[in-house]
C-alpha cells in the first residue's frame, strides 16, 4: 500500500505564506498602498472590517518564523514579495528599504537551511496601477516584468527558483469578475482581459528570470470538476467550467494557446486583449514546473437561471473544513493524473505549492492532521502512478489574515494569537515535524 512515507528520495516539504497576509507594516519603510489596502477600507468587504495592517508582524518578527521553520525541519519556504514595497507606485525606482527586508529574510531562510521560493505577485497589485486599470490595462504586464527583473537582480544570486504568478484564476475572478476580493470589480465576462494580462505579465516576467539563469514556476489554484450527473447538460456544463477554471491559465502555459470559450461567448482574443506573438511570450521556453494549489473538487450542474453556462452544486457526504470546504483528498490524485493526461509530454514536474484547512480557534488540531495525512498519501499515489512530484508546501506556517474572511479562518500550523502576536505550535506542526524527519529516514535507508 503506498502512503505518504513513500514520496520521492529528494522530495521537498515547505510551508507557505503570502506578503499581505502576514507582514503587516503597510506603512512603513516606503511601502507603498495596495489594492488590498483600499480594498479593506470598504465598509462591509472584510469580515468584522479587518485587515492586514498588522496580520501576523512578520516584517518584524520572520527571525522567530524562521526559527519555527528550522524547527519544522522544511525544505523550503513559499512566501510572496509585495510589489509596493519594492516599487511603491509600481513603477520608476525601487525602494532600497523594501528590498533590504527580502534580502534580510532570503540570507535568514538560507541560515536556517530552508530554501526561499519567493512569489513575485499574490494578488497585492499597487494601488497606482489599480487606479490606471490595472490587470484590465495591458501596460501592467510589462511593469510587473520590469519589476521581477529589479527584484531578481538582488536576490537571484541566492534564490534559484522563482513562482511568477498566485492563483490568477482565482484574482481575476474574485477580484474583477465577481468583486469579492480586491480590487473589487464586479465585471463577469469583462473581466477576461485580466486574465490574459496576468499571463502575458508571466512571460514577460519569466524571459527576465531566464535571462539571468533563474527556474521559473507558476503557482495555478487547480480542480478536479465533477458533472453533477450523466445528464447531456451537466456534462457540457462541467466542462465549460473546467474550461474557465483549469485551461484557460494553464493551456497557454503549456500549448501555447487558449481553450474554446465559445460557452461563454467569447472568441480567442479574449474581448480584444489578445494580440499577435502574446501566446509565445507565455509560453516562452516553458515552466521548469507547475505549481498546483488544491483544495477540493468542484462538483458542476446545468445553469437554472440565465448568466454563466454552469452552476456550482454541492458535494455531499464528506467532512467539511471550518471555511466549509468538502475534503475530498483523492481529488489531488485525480486532478494530477488527469493533468498528465491532458499535457502529456508537456507537463512540467508539479509542486503542490498549497494545500491545507482552516479549522477552529485552537492549538488541539487533529482535523488538520486527518487532512494533510490524506493529501499526503493521495500525492503518493500519484507519484507511485508516474507523476513526477516534487515537493509539497502546505498552506500555511501561520495563521494569517485571510483576505474577506479577515481572521475568521486559521490555516496555520502555528497558532496566532492577533493581540499579543504569540505564535503556540500546534499539534499539526508536531506531526508535519514527525513526517517530515521519518520519510528523510526512509530515503536515507533505500
Amino acid at each position: 500500500m503506498t502512503d505518504r512515507h513513500d514520496l520521492p528520495a529528494g522530495f521537498r516539504w515547505g510551508v507557505s505564506t503570502a506578503a499581505y497576509q502576514v507582514e503587516g507594516a503597510v506603512d512603513e519603510d516606503g511601502r507603498g498602498r495596495s489594492v488590498w489596502d483600499a480594498f479593506c477600507e470598504r465598509p462591509g468587504a472584510v469580515k468584522d472590517g479587518e485587515s492586514g495592517r498588522v496580520a501576523c508582524d512578520h516584517y518584524r518578527r520572520w527571525p522567530q518564523d524562521v526559527g519555527l521553520m528550522r524547527e519544522l525541519g522544511v525544505d523550503g519556504y513559499r512566501f510572496s514579495i509585495a510589489w509596493p514595497r519594492v516599487r511603491p507606485t509600481g513603477r520608476g525606482p525601487v525602494n532600497p528599504a523594501g528590498l533590504d527586508f527580502y534580502d534580510r529574510l532570503v540570507d535568514g531562510l538560507l541560515d536556517a537551511g530552508v530554501t526561499p521560493l519567493p512569489t513575485l505577485f499574490h494578488w497585492d497589485l499597487p494601488q497606482a496601477l489599480e487606479d490606471g486599470g490595472g490587470w484590465l490595462r495591458r501596460e501592467t504586464a510589462f511593469l510587473f516584468a520590469e519589476y521581477a527583473g529589479a527584484v531578481a537582480d538582488r536576490l537571484g544570486d541566492r534564490v534559484p527558483a522563482w513562482i511568477t504568478l498566485n492563483e490568477p484564476f482565482v484574482h481575476m475572478v474574485y477580484g474583477y469578475a465577481l468583486g469579492v476580493h480586491a480590487p473589487g470589480r464586479a465585471l463577469m465576462l469583462d473581466a477576461l482581459p485580466a486574465a490574459h494580462h496576468q499571463l502575458l505579465a508571466h512571460g514577460l516576467a519569466a524571459a527576465e528570470l531566464r535571462a539571468r539563469g533563474l527556474g521559473v514556476l507558476v503557482a495555478n489554484n487547480l480542480t478536479p470538476v465533477r458533472a453533477a450527473s450523466d445528464a447531456p447538460g451537466d456534462r457540457a456544463a462541467a466542462d465549460a467550467y473546467d474550461t474557465l477554471h483549469n485551461r484557460l491559465f494553464t493551456d497557454p502555459l503549456l500549448l501555447g494557446r487558449y481553450p474554446d470559450l465559445s460557452a461563454y461567448g467569447v472568441g480567442p482574443d479574449l474581448r480584444g486583449a489578445v494580440r499577435d506573438g502574446d501566446l509565445d511570450l507565455v509560453s516562452g521556453p516553458g515552466l521548469d514546473g507547475l505549481g498546483v494549489n488544491y483544495y477540493n473538487p468542484t462538483r458542476i450542474a446545468a445553469p437554472t437561471e440565465p448568466g454563466l453556462p454552469f452552476a456550482e452544486a454541492p458535494i455531499e457526504g464528506v467532512p467539511r473544513t471550518h471555511f466549509g470546504w468538502p475534503v475530498v483528498p483523492e481529488g489531488l490524485h485525480e486532478l494530477l493524473l488527469t493533468l498528465r493526461e491532458r499535457y502529456g509530454a508537456a507537463l512540467p514536474p508539479i509542486t503542490v505549492t498549497e494545500n491545507g484547512c482552516s479549522t477552529g480557534d485552537g492549538v488541539d488540531d487533529a482535523f488538520r492532521i486527518d487532512y494533510l495525512a490524506g493529501h499526503l498519501d493521495a500525492l503518493a499515489r500519484a507519484s507511485a502512478d508516474g507523476i513526477d512530484v516534487r515537493g509539497y508546501y502546505t498552506w500555511s506556517l501561520l495563521d494569517n489574515f485571510e483576505w474577506a474572511e479577515g481572521y475568521s479562518q486559521r490555516f496555520g500550523l502555528v497558532h496566532v494569537d492577533f493581540a499579543t502576536q504569540r505564535r503556540t505550535p500546534k499539534c499539526s506542526f508536531a506531526w508535519y515535524r514527525d513526517l517530515i524527519a521519518a520519510h528523510r529516514t526512509k530515503s536515507a535507508a533505500r
